[in-house]
């Protein structure tokens, strides 16, 4: 009998199988979305389905989080692409036969993000990361021009050794559970890890640490591991700039998190918490002030993603119950919107036929339902209220206040330098004469308005199962 769990991995697969035999345009696309739709499905009925335990797949209220919020963003990113890449089709800026590769590219790396998420085998986490960023690799440079080529090229410099180092990492981690728990499959395996943690070496799980947070750090983005995030956001097609910073951002946090878990059960082990604080801060605050220098509008959200990280990691390396439910509650919140923002600026983009700032601008005159979605959206990933991106900020803020009063400031002070940096860069868009051209918009609006409308909704009410489930989800943090 097949699982949901093993259906919400081996469907994106099967998919991108069917894909690479489908040569039209137009049909991939449907396939691409009606798989993801799929997908998405399954993941809900995660929700309900209780939790599993097994020796290479773990179904709990923690990572379905994560699935939930990967294949929400996979279907509405599916859906979007649909009619983006059509425009580029069209305006020849990307061959129609690299559309079977895209499609099925893309599903190949939900389903690995999927996987990473679902395994309860430390090997086959790594396996399923290391899959979705040689994916997102090629993915970037679709467009072969010498400046994707390039960047798709640092991003595999960058990410490879990263990832090597999360791979020695998570030897070590094996090593550490050998004495425990002995050779082989249960030494890799996270719920008997975690259970025996106490029972481990201090100075190997410390060790083991140090080189899973450089190496996941770099895949999170986190300064000043991030140098390969700015280029991929720029240069690669704006679905995948959807995906990295609001999905596999997010899959390689999970990693770190789980790892921490496991450390965090050693009491003569270091505590994760205020590395991941200073690490944490200093993202926020480093983009807060790089958004000021930006002149492309995708590396300006691509910052705008290692600010956003960089304030999560912080909240959960502050750790406890509440400061967890920040984190989770942010981490979806900012999924949401960051996604949302880049549909905005694939729209931008089609619009005005560049990602340069300063040929940006009347937007309010040439598309002004483009430029008050855009501005929703950016207000948005500000932090305003009612948008659910406030809230989780301040349950950051109010949690760190209430135990740390002048650590609070830190935080504070990279949000409000974020904030007033992206509010110039809003002002400078949409307001002010047009200039350049004032294209018509083909892609879809609608994953655009569908995130912005659940950010909104999330500002004013969550549902009180919602707010549960977040709230066992931080349990499980400790």
């Amino acid at each position: 009998m097949i699982h949901a769990y093993q259906l919400v991995v081996l469907v994106p697969y099967m998919a991108a199988l069917l894909l690479v035999a489908i040569p039209g345009y137009r049909l991939g696309a449907v396939v691409n979305v009606v798989a993801s739709a799929l997908t998405l499905a399954i993941g809900l009925g995660l929700i309900a389905g209780g939790q599993f335990v097994g020796d290479y797949a773990i179904v709990d209220e923690f990572n379905i989080v994560f699935i939930v919020i990967n294949t929400v963003v996979g279907f509405t990113t599916a859906l979007f692409s649909a009619s983006y890449i059509g425009h580029e089709i069209e305006i020849g800026r990307l061959p129609a036969g690299f559309l079977r590769f895209y499609h099925a590219m893309f599903q190949a790396m939900m389903g690995s993000m999927n996987l990473a998420l679902v395994a309860n085998n430390i090997g086959v986490m790594w396996v399923g990361l290391e899959l979705a960023t040689l994916i997102t690799v090629v993915m970037v440079g679709l467009y072969r021009t010498p400046q994707s080529i390039e960047a798709a090229w640092k991003y595999f410099i960058l990410a490879s050794v990263g990832i090597s180092l999360a791979f020695f990492g998570t030897i070590l981690i094996y090593l550490a559970g050998q004495p425990a728990l002995g050779e082989g499959l249960p030494a890799m395996t996270w719920s008997l890890l975690q259970r025996s943690a106490a029972s481990m070496d201090a100075a190997i799980l410390d060790l083991a640490f140090i080189f899973l947070l450089v190496g996941y750090g770099t895949k999170v983005g986190l300064a000043p591991l991030h140098a390969w995030l700015p280029d991929a956001h720029a240069e690669g097609p704006t679905p995948v700039s959807a995906v990295l910073s609001g999905l596999l951002l997010n899959v390689a946090l999970y990693a770190l998190l789980r790892f921490k878990m496991v450390v965090a059960g050693q009491p003569a082990a270091l505590d994760p918490g205020p590395i991941m604080v200073v690490m944490g801060l200093v993202s926020l605050i480093f983009a807060a002030f790089m958004l000021y220098q930006r002149r492309d509008i995708k590396r300006l959200f691509a910052y705008s993603s290692i600010e956003h990280m960089g304030l999560i990691v912080f909240a959960f390396g502050m750790g406890g119950a509440l400061a967890n439910f920040a984190g989770l509650l942010h981490m979806a919140m900012h999924s949401l919107t960051k996604s949302g923002i880049f549909f905005a600026v694939g729209h931008i983009a089609q619009a005005k036929g560049t990602q340069r700032i300063a040929e940006i601008k009347g937007l309010s005159v040439t598309h002004p339902r483009l430029a008050v979605a855009f501005a929703l959206a950016v207000l948005a990933i500000c932090g305003m209220p009612p948008f659910g991106v406030f809230a989780s900020e301040f349950l950051i803020l109010t949690t760190t206040f209430a135990r740390h009063p002048w650590l609070a400031l830190l935080p504070a002070f990279g949000l409000l330098v974020g904030f007033g940096a992206l509010l110039l860069r809003l002002q400078e868009t949409v307001f002010g004469e047009p200039v350049g051209p004032a294209h018509r918009v083909d892609a879809s609006s609608v994953p655009m308005v569908l995130h912005l409308a659940l950010v909104f909704v999330s500002g004013i009410f969550l549902p009180p199962a919602l707010v549960g489930w977040f709230q066992r989800a931080a349990e499980l943090l400790g």
